[in-house]
C-alpha cells in the first residue's frame, strides 16, 4: 500500500456524486464550483465523481477531508447538514447510489489505521431517478448556501490548526 504524501497539512474537498444524473451530482457541482473561487493554498479540490476505491489514494494522504454527496432522506430537498462520520456506521444509511463503495473504503482504511478527519456534507435530495446535468430548482437555490458553508468550514479547520501551533 502506498505510503502518505506530503499532503498531511492540506484541507481535501472532494465532491461525490453522478454528474449526469441531475441532483444525484450534488457534490460534483459543489466542487466544480468551489474550483473557480480563489481558496486558501492549503486546500485541494477534487472531483470525485462515484469514484468508489478509485478515491482510496486521496484518503490515504490527506489528513483531513471535506465531502460533499447527496443523500435521500426525510428531510425536504435542499436540505444541509454537517456530519463527521468517524465510522462507517456513521455515514447516512441513504446515501446516494455509490456510498456503498465509500462506506467500505472508509472501513478499510480505519481497520489499517490511516482514516483521515471526515467532515460529510449532505444534501437532501427528492430522487436520483432524474438524468440530466442540471440541478434541479431546489438544489439550486441552495447551492451558495452550501459552498458558503463548506467555505466556512475551511475556515474553521484551518483556525483550529492555527491555534493548537501556538
Amino acid at each position: 500500500m502506498s505510503q502518505r504524501n506530503d499532503f498531511s497539512d492540506r484541507i481535501l474537498v472532494m465532491g461525490i456524486g453522478n454528474y449526469l444524473m441531475a441532483d444525484e451530482g450534488v457534490g460534483v457541482h459543489v466542487a466544480q464550483r468551489l474550483a473557480k473561487l480563489s481558496l486558501p493554498d492549503t486546500v485541494d479540490v477534487v472531483d470525485g465523481g462515484t469514484g468508489g476505491f478509485h478515491l482510496l489514494e486521496y484518503f490515504e494522504n490527506y489528513s483531513k477531508i471535506i465531502l460533499v454527496d447527496a443523500t435521500l432522506d426525510d428531510q425536504p430537498a435542499g436540505t444541509i447538514r454537517l456530519i463527521k462520520p468517524r465510522f462507517a456506521s456513521d455515514f447516512p444509511k441513504s446515501m446516494s447510489t455509490h456510498d456503498i463503495g465509500l462506506k467500505d473504503m472508509v472501513s478499510s482504511l480505519q481497520l489499517m489505521g490511516k482514516a483521515p478527519e471526515i467532515f460529510l456534507f449532505v444534501v437532501s435530495i427528492a430522487s436520483i431517478q432524474e438524468q440530466g446535468i442540471q440541478l434541479t430548482d431546489a438544489i439550486e437555490q441552495v447551492m451558495p448556501q452550501l459552498i458558503n458553508k463548506v467555505v466556512s468550514h475551511i475556515g474553521t479547520i484551518t483556525a483550529r490548526e492555527i491555534v493548537s501551533i501556538v
